[in-house]
């Protein structure tokens, strides 16, 4: 069993910065990939980052050279560092975490985190 608690979120201007950080229960932690999802109002959730457990980076297009998903397992840590955030960006994030090797999609997460807010004005 894993536990997720996500922080980090809040109310940022357009172009400004902010990193979420994902604290995970369990020893298992640095078996898992990790991802960032997120879910606007009336949209689907949609996967925004992940890190495999070897360290290997995924995307979304939308945030390819704004955002960098890193992690710590000696801290049992995922953390999101978002930049040049824009209006549409607005949304709640979700950590979570995938047992295999895959994780490119929300079926292959078995865990996930309560989900943070992050706001971002024009």
């Amino acid at each position: 069993q894993v536990q997720l608690v996500e922080s980090g979120g809040g109310l940022v201007q357009a172009g400004g910065s902010l990193r979420l950080s994902c604290a995970a229960s369990g020893r298992t932690f640095g078996s898992y990939a990790m991802g960032w999802f997120r879910q606007a109002p009336g949209k689907q959730r949609e996967l925004v980052a992940a890190i495999s457990s070897g360290g290997s980076t995924n995307y979304a297009d939308s945030v390819k050279g704004r955002f960098t998903v890193s992690r710590d397992n000696a801290k049992n840590t995922v953390y999101l560092q978002m930049n040049s955030l824009k209006p549409e960006d607005t949304a709640v994030y979700y950590c979570a975490a995938a047992p295999g090797r895959r994780y490119y999609y929300a079926p292959d997460y078995d865990y996930w985190g309560q989900g943070t807010q992050v706001t971002v004005s024009s």
